[in-house]
């Protein structure tokens, strides 16, 4: 078993003065939005039955074996040496369309089976996160098994070889990862393994590669040390945002994955909350609710008024040049805006936005979060065969007798004024008339979807609809 040595565990030792670093770099910061999502699968040797896990357990992440999920943490980067980086500084930005093309579609193939899973709930996951745990699994796919995942991710196997999807996930890691003092984004993995499993030396050179991936052995006869091992990396990583993730590990539990992202960012021009007030949010026809509402008045934003799909879509940028795009379908157009959720509708609304005088805008405050288990809804996706005993993971130990039993993924999303729940306060808003005509006002008081998009990547970071912003996170 691995554990803590003079009082720290080994992750804790070689992250200290990197940890102390950006500890400096960011005092006293506040965050807008707090997303940790997180993703395990167990791999379990293919003639062992998976077992159920309790219902009570489902609330945190339902602990499987092996999805291997994998972001980069500063410095984790391997040296420019490794061979796996050699066509980086060649990438073109052919390349990286097609990889923000490719997660886009995936994303949005995602949301709609999320959204048709649970018609009238909030949805809130992290797109690139499953991408990127899917895309590491497939360095131990082989044959079907690697076919059906690539796939799956929407790349077309005949433009992008399998190697050009590593090196772009590579590129897409390597660039999240620059430190940026205007926002924190932590994205980073690990692997606990069963002491005696013995993994193939290329399998562990790519995952760190290309993926940036630690690897920790763990005892996993004695279950309650493991899932504590597990659960301490998780809630030092999440920021104590998640605190118990692990319950209920069985003793041939070969190998956990954790994945993680956690963004905290300012909004570039903060709401006032002195001019947040109680108002209804309108859930459907016949239900409203009331919700703390946060609002601004007579401020240039990023606008577009979409005719054909009948939506408005308002764009509100962080400090850090990333963005979050709020998409406000009129009343009855939900569905339809749903529907043609497409990479190539994602990019004629953001290249449509025009800075707007916006007279008032009014914007829920809210914190959501969701648990799902993903492998029925991967396998919607044409990704089935590495949930069964016919999979091929040979290239994770060269023996063929591994397959995933679960994909759990989970996110926490929090919108307030600038980010601190304590600084949050609640008024009462008088209005005013202002004599302007025809006053521009956006008002978010019905169902509505939102991106939160990377700059530097375009890619998408975390999606959803929000039903009902005064449900309780889970």
């Amino acid at each position: 078993m691995l554990g803590a040595q003079d009082g720290a565990y080994p992750w804790e030792i070689a992250e200290l003065a990197e940890a102390e670093t950006r500890r400096q770099a960011t005092p006293g910061q506040r965050e807008v939005v707090r997303a940790p999502p997180l993703r395990l699968t167990e791999l379990c040797f293919s003639e062992l039955r998976a077992e159920r896990m309790s219902p009570l357990l489902a609330l945190g992440l339902l602990v499987a074996g092996l999805c291997p999920t994998v972001h980069c943490l500063p410095g984790d980067m391997p040296d420019s040496g490794n061979v796996a980086q050699e066509d980086q500084p060649n990438r073109t930005s052919v390349d990286n369309l097609r990889l923000t093309t490719s997660n886009t579609d995936f994303a949005f193939h995602l949301y709609k089976l999320l959204a048709a899973q649970t018609p009238n709930e909030n949805v809130i996951f992290s797109p690139l996160s499953i991408s990127i745990a899917l895309a590491f699994l497939s360095l131990g796919a082989r044959n079907t098994t690697l076919t059906e995942i690539l796939e799956g991710l929407k790349f077309n196997l005949t433009e992008t070889p399998e190697t050009e999807i590593h090196q772009g996930f590579q590129h897409l890691l390597h660039t999240l990862s620059q430190p940026n003092p205007q926002q924190q984004l932590s994205v980073g993995n690990a692997m606990f393994l069963k002491e005696e499993l013995e993994l193939l030396d290329k399998f562990r050179e790519d995952a760190k590669a290309l993926y940036a991936s630690e690897a920790f052995p763990t005892d996993f006869k004695d279950p309650a040390a493991a899932e504590k091992l597990i659960n301490d990396y998780v809630e030092k990583k999440t920021e104590g945002k998640i605190v118990h993730l692990v319950g209920g590990l069985c003793k041939n539990t070969m190998m956990v994955l954790v994945n993680y992202i956690l963004l905290k960012a300012k909004w570039k021009t903060p709401f006032d909350p002195g001019d947040t007030y109680e108002s209804a949010f309108h859930v459907s026809r016949s239900r409203s609710v009331q919700v703390p509402k946060m609002s601004f008045e007579e401020r240039m934003v990023p606008f577009f008024r979409d005719e054909e799909l009948a939506c408005t879509v308002v764009e509100l940028q962080y400090i850090s040049d990333d963005s979050a795009l709020f998409i406000l379908p009129d009343e009855g157009q939900l569905g339809a805006v749903e529907a043609a959720l497409l990479p190539e509708t994602l990019r004629r609304w953001r290249a449509s936005l025009r800075m707007r005088w916006i007279d008032e805008l009014y914007l829920p405050k809210f914190s959501i979060s969701s648990n799902y288990e993903l492998e029925t809804i991967l396998t919607q996706l044409g990704i089935e065969k590495v949930f069964t005993t016919k999979a091929d993971l040979s290239g994770v130990t060269g023996t063929p007798n591994l397959y995933v039993t679960q994909v759990v993924h989970s996110t926490v999303l929090d919108v307030a004024e600038e980010g601190t729940e304590a600084a949050a306060a609640t008024g009462i808003n008088i209005a005013f008339s202002s004599g302007v005509m025809n006053p521009l006002i956006v008002d978010f008081n019905r169902p509505f979807l939102l991106f939160i998009i990377s700059k530097d990547t375009q890619s998408i970071l975390f999606g959803g609809k929000v039903v009902d912003p005064s449900q309780a996170p889970h």
